[in-house]
């Protein structure tokens, strides 16, 4: 009897469903789909994971800062050895190491909190086209894969766990000089978990996605550029209030410079009902091979 090949979706659960070695050591691998390096959204999640597997469960993320300092290997598994920093009467606080053939590939240190009431006010959700009214998938693929090269049709026709629906394509065809700012539609494509834990390690998972494309806006350059080198070297991320991830979430994003080899971005996620949600900051690297 043939066995259903597991979607992106359960492949993406069934990696951040990580492995407790020791009280504090944990092992995670990566899905094996032809991919160079391991995604960094990926090792954000594991280790958000690793790290909230040993902080109580009235304690949810509230924010997390993370750097990465070697490309991951998808072919090895990952371990990812938590540090108790502290544990208060509100406040705990957790470091995170991920070790790949002996070095280490990326630090994370992460804080989480009772629940609290408090002054409350967010930024209004940006008034955009909603994700029904944009092409889907297969309408963004039959328009835009059209005569497009054979990396970038890869890229596209891959099976992912995230659905991006962006609200313009152009700075993907044109290289123009466009404002450094852009706003996708993202959700995921299977059931998510009703586990707090889960939730925010895919929201976390989600959130290292299309966020450096938007420095090279201004630029007229795409990350589909084989001269360029992108990669990210930080992210930073606020949990602002929980969510299901059962619907749409809309990304607002937005480049406010450029530099020394890297570009500095910031996103807000919001639930299609105006929640505010998520905000993150992200610093990659963006070096022009053809000038080095």
């Amino acid at each position: 009897m043939s066995r259903t090949a597991p979607t992106a979706m359960e492949q993406l659960l069934s990696s951040l469903d990580i492995e407790r070695l020791e009280q504090d050591l944990f092992r995670g691998t990566s899905p094996q789909v032809g991919w160079q390096r391991v995604f960094g959204g990926q090792v954000i999640g594991q280790a958000l994971v690793a790290a909230q597997r040993t902080i109580t469960a009235d304690r949810p993320v509230h924010s997390l800062h993370a750097y990465f300092m070697r490309p991951g290997d998808p072919a090895a598994p990952i371990i990812y050895e938590v540090d108790r920093i502290r544990d208060g009467l509100s406040f705990a606080t957790r470091s995170v190491v991920a070790i790949q053939h002996g070095k280490a590939i990326f630090s994370l240190s992460a804080s989480f909190q009772k629940a609290e009431e408090g002054l409350e006010y967010q930024d209004p959700i940006p008034a955009v086209a909603q994700p029904q009214d944009l092409p889907g998938k297969e309408e963004m693929r039959e328009a835009f894969l059209a005569g497009a090269p054979d990396h970038i049709r890869s890229y596209w026709e891959r099976e992912r766990p995230i659905e991006v629906r962006p609200l313009s394509l152009e700075h993907y065809i044109s290289d123009q000089k466009l404002e450094p700012q852009q706003k996708v539609w993202v959700r995921t494509t299977g059931p998510v978990p009703d586990d707090h834990i889960i939730q925010a390690a895919i929201l976390a998972y989600l959130s290292d996605m299309t966020l450096l494309d938007t420095a090279l806006f201004a630029h007229g350059r795409s990350v589909f550029d084989r001269e360029l080198q992108v990669a990210s070297l930080d992210h930073a991320m606020w949990f602002h209030r929980p969510s299901k991830l059962d619907d749409w979430l809309l990304y607002s994003m937005d480049s406010p410079n450029t530099n020394g080899a890297r570009g500095f971005t910031r996103g807000s996620l919001y639930q299609r009902d105006g929640r505010l949600i998520a905000s993150v900051a992200q610093e990659g690297l963006i070096r022009d091979r053809a000038k080095a």
